[in-house]
């Protein structure tokens, strides 16, 4: 069950990667499409387009799996950026492209809290670091796939057809969701729905009442007006977690800004830098690479000492990765940089998620994890403008790595900062019972 539920939320991960990244990989030719006279600001402000939706996407796919549960919100979510994606292809200006980046970001947005959630209620918490870093570890796999796509397919057939290319998600993996994802057993319990989570508890081996120990009774579920327990938002601000709470949000915030600074705008940053187009987007793919392979390692590490010590050191190693990029230096030095920047970028925010799922009581866990990505989706809607107003600004190539270089040694400092969790019960197994509840702000 558990392998299952890996394997098709990491596969829509690696769709979702894909998707999100092919943005960087054609924004120097969108830069040059004949008729659209888009300047660095106006390529910076589509890419944010496509992360509002993320926003609106991610901070309401909470309600929406409270209603038709994660299995169908996943599938969902999957089918409409695959189908808007493909429609990017046929954009005849930038006001149409960005519109159909923004509906393909409403999809988007629900993947991740959806797949968290739905990975996350069967992972231990002793080997939850890992378990989310294979999950994520999809994002980059799916960068890797939109960089090696576009060294090979832009040069012959042209930004567009990377668009046309979203559409397999839609062909591939949700008829595979369609035969083989099982519903929430915690969602299934949730709506009374008894017989059904027996049946799909006994198909899949589990155990229902290690199940029910993890969904709280009806009287004793925290409400939103403060009677009984607490409700998830006021343990989040609460006087024991308060400030544990604003780093986390902080946090997310800083290292979404590097991840989609990152693939944005690498590929762009290092073609003024002097390097072939072919180059550049094998810049993107060494980062992606770098945050695969070092985000699954450290994740083992990480299960053994401790989320915060290895999330200081990964906001660190991305800061002196980006300045090394913003040195004259050999290429294959600089490859190996970019791979430590993904490293430290990417794997910094599996980290932070595992975290936060095992900060928390069992009630306020999945909340927590909802704001924190919810928050951190400021950062992704902040990079690529910011930094396209870099670039058309004429400074120096290497003012755009110091703008990426500052989150992560702030982030590392506020790392540093959390304090350990004041609570004293062992968190339960099935740490996100509650699924995703992102905060609507």
């Amino acid at each position: 069950m558990t392998l299952l539920v890996l394997a098709i939320c990491g596969i829509t991960v690696i769709a979702d990667g894909y998707d999100v990244i092919i943005y960087g990989a054609v924004v120097p030719s969108l830069l040059h499409e004949p008729g659209w006279g888009l300047t660095p600001a106006g390529v910076g402000l589509i890419g944010s387009f496509g992360l509002v939706g993320m926003l609106i996407g991610s901070t309401s796919v909470g309600t929406l799996t409270d209603v038709i549960g994660r299995r169908k919100t996943l599938i969902g979510c999957l089918t409409c950026f695959s189908v808007m994606t493909a429609l990017c292809a046929t954009a005849t200006s930038p006001e149409m492209f960005g519109l159909f980046r923004f509906a393909a970001g409403l999809g988007l947005g629900g993947v991740l809290p959806t797949a968290s959630a739905l990975v996350g209620e069967y992972s231990h918490p002793k080997s939850r670091n890992l378990v989310f870093a294979i999950v994520f570890s999809g994002f980059p796999v799916g960068g890797m796939i939109a960089a090696l796509t576009g060294i090979f397919v832009i040069p012959r057939f042209g930004w567009q057809a990377m668009f046309l290319l979203g559409i397999l998600p839609l062909l591939l993996v949700v008829p595979l969701a369609l035969m083989l994802l099982p519903e929430s057993l915690v969602f299934l319990l949730r709506k009374g729905r008894h017989a059904e989570a027996q049946k799909t508890a006994n198909r899949w081996g589990i155990e229902l009442d290690d199940v029910r120990k993890a969904v709280p009774a009806p009287e004793s579920r925290p409400s939103e007006n403060g009677s009984g327990s607490k409700s998830p938002v006021r343990v989040l601000f609460s006087r024991g977690y308060a400030m544990a709470t604003l780093c986390f949000l902080a946090m997310c915030c800083l290292c979404l800004f590097m991840i989609y600074g990152f693939n944005t705008w690498l590929p762009e940053i290092m073609h003024r830098a002097g390097h072939s187009s072919a180059s550049s987007l094998g810049f993107l793919l060494m980062f992606n690479i770098g945050a695969v392979v070092g985000t699954i390692a450290l994740s083992l590490v990480a299960d053994r000492i401790g989320s915060k010590p290895i999330i200081i050191t990964t906001y660190t190693v991305s800061s002196v990765a980006v300045l090394v990029l913003s040195l004259h230096l050999p290429t294959a030095v600089l490859y190996a940089a970019v791979a430590l920047g993904g490293l430290g970028a990417m794997g910094t925010q599996s980290f932070v998620l595992a975290f936060v799922s095992k900060h928390y009581p069992v009630g306020a866990s999945a909340t927590a994890m909802g704001w924190s990505l919810g928050f951190g989706r400021i950062g992704s809607m902040l990079a690529p403008p910011l930094l396209g107003l870099i670039i058309g600004s004429g400074l120096a190539f290497q003012w755009n790595f110091y703008a990426l270089a500052v989150p992560g040694l702030i982030g590392a400092l506020l790392t540093w900062l959390v304090p350990r969790a004041p609570r004293t019960e062992a968190p339960a197994d099935l740490v996100n019972a509650e699924g995703p509840t992102p905060s609507p702000a």
